[in-house]
């Protein structure tokens, strides 16, 4: 076999290639026996037919037909390793010469990784929002919890902002009752935001046994996005109360003994949360800089696919779990079908410029991934995914997707080498030290720029 490579563009090659037919043999010989297997021939057992009477009686072309389409993928396979590229996704093959007894000849198009040179990334500097916990934020947090730990009580007076009403529902569209339009005994908080809009004027002033009918578009269920006329008939009305804030709350509600003890933990946890989110936020800034700084091409293909693959998932998978359509859901955003292709693209050029400049940064630094650190990732990975670590591991490994997983977490080691690298300061013009943040927050940083689908290599 002779091969050649000619380079198209940064992205994209073709291969030439020449086969000797002696070379076909093994897939001549293939062919013969499963078009064997497949016919009869009368004088014949099947499986026993000569090589000349399946040429007479099927035609030396269909057997020649069966045997290219065999030996196709190893022969371009073999171009592909002899020409050292790197090719994303499936080739164009176009035979450009068969002559029997003598040559197959073919060429093969496709995408394939660029060529990326490391740009210098010790000088990338970002800034990041300052941790600044204040008092008004414990005292928020302490309120949250307090409203867990509310009492209520039933109350023979009409309802208002805050008390938790019990309220049967029924909604028509068109005049019709839906299916699935009727609720009774359903609790809400008024003021809450909970349910439909218009609900909270409706039930406001209402005393138990009181009714009310209102217009508000449904936000799920089979009438979704339609205008409905919904009537809500209040049932009870009971007032909220919430338990004084002291010791013995501070005791009732965590393992702490005294309030002050209590709001001090508070303000721990809030530096935290803020902590975690500086160093997202400087993951997400200095990534943007590398970006900026490093000369990536896009292969059209593959960003033609990744760009469908974002639009498939959003819409049959997160909306149609919501009961929305695309449309429906541009409506709520306020976007255009133009605004959301150009930023669903522009999405999709950042996620894969992303995927191929880290995976060249673990090359080019000879970052491994060890078991730990694997079963670390599809631990966090089977948590979100609502499944077991052990159902989640059996359906990576079914689906052949450790690699995927290795790159994922590979990727994010990438990332914390380049923000150990860079300078970062907060806004009071601090600098942060982010050389001992988790490579798995890095991990989720990096997932959440290039999005579900993976670019993936293709022999």
């Amino acid at each position: 076999m002779k091969s050649a490579v000619e380079t198209l563009n940064p992205t994209r090659v073709r291969l030439t290639v020449e086969v000797p037919f002696e070379e076909l043999k093994d897939s001549l010989d293939a062919a013969y026996k499963k078009i064997n297997q497949q016919v009869t021939v009368k004088g014949f057992r099947k499986g026993k037919i000569p090589a000349r009477v399946i040429d007479q009686r099927f035609g030396r072309g269909a057997v020649l037909e069966e045997a290219v389409n065999d030996a196709l993928p190893k022969f371009y396979t073999e171009a592909v390793n002899e020409a050292e590229v790197n090719p994303l996704g499936q080739p164009e093959v176009d035979i450009t010469e068969l002559k029997d007894g003598e040559l197959l000849a073919f060429t093969a198009e496709v995408d394939i990784r660029p060529a990326i040179e490391i740009p210098d990334y010790s000088g990338i500097e970002v800034e990041v929002d300052a941790i600044e916990v204040t008092d008004e934020d414990v005292e928020k947090s302490v309120e949250q919890l307090r409203e867990r730990f509310a009492s209520t009580n039933p109350v023979e007076r009409a309802a208002a902002e805050g008390d938790v009403v019990t309220i049967d529902l029924q909604a028509k569209v068109d005049g019709e009752v839906l299916p699935d339009g009727i609720a009774d005994g359903v609790s809400y908080t008024i003021g809450s935001g909970e349910l439909l809009d218009g609900i909270d004027a409706a039930v406001t002033g209402l005393e138990a046994g009181g009714e009310a009918t209102f217009t508000s578009e449904l936000k799920g269920g089979s009438a979704a996005g339609k205008e409905a006329e919904v009537t809500v008939k209040v049932t009870a009305v009971a007032a909220r109360e919430l338990p004084e804030l002291d010791d013995e709350f501070a005791q009732m509600a965590s393992e702490f003994d005294t309030l002050d003890e209590l709001k001090a933990d508070s303000r721990k946890r809030l530096e935290n949360m803020k902590q975690f989110d500086q160093a997202t936020q400087a993951q997400e800034r200095v990534l943007e800089k590398f970006l900026e700084i490093a000369e990536i091409p896009v292969p059209e293909k593959l960003l033609e696919d990744e760009i469908n693959t974002r639009k498939h998932n959003l819409e049959h998978h997160q909306l149609g779990q919501m009961g929305l359509t695309l449309e429906k859901y541009l409506e709520f955003q306020g976007k255009t079908v133009e605004e959301f292709d150009a930023e669903t693209k522009e999405q999709a050029v950042k996620g894969i410029k992303t995927q191929f400049l880290l995976d060249e940064l673990v090359s080019q630094e000879k970052l491994n991934v060890d078991q730990e650190e694997l079963t670390e990732h599809l631990m966090r990975r089977a948590a979100s995914s609502g499944m077991s670590p052990d159902q989640f591991a059996q359906a990576v490994v079914q689906g052949g997707q450790v690699p995927m997983l290795v790159g994922e977490v590979a990727r994010g080691k990438a990332l914390a080498v380049v923000v150990e690298a860079a300078k970062v300061v907060d806004t009071n013009g601090n600098v942060v030290d982010l050389s001992d943040e988790d490579e798995e927050q890095a991990t989720e940083t990096v997932e959440a720029v290039t999005g579900e689908a993976e670019v993936s290599e293709e022999k």
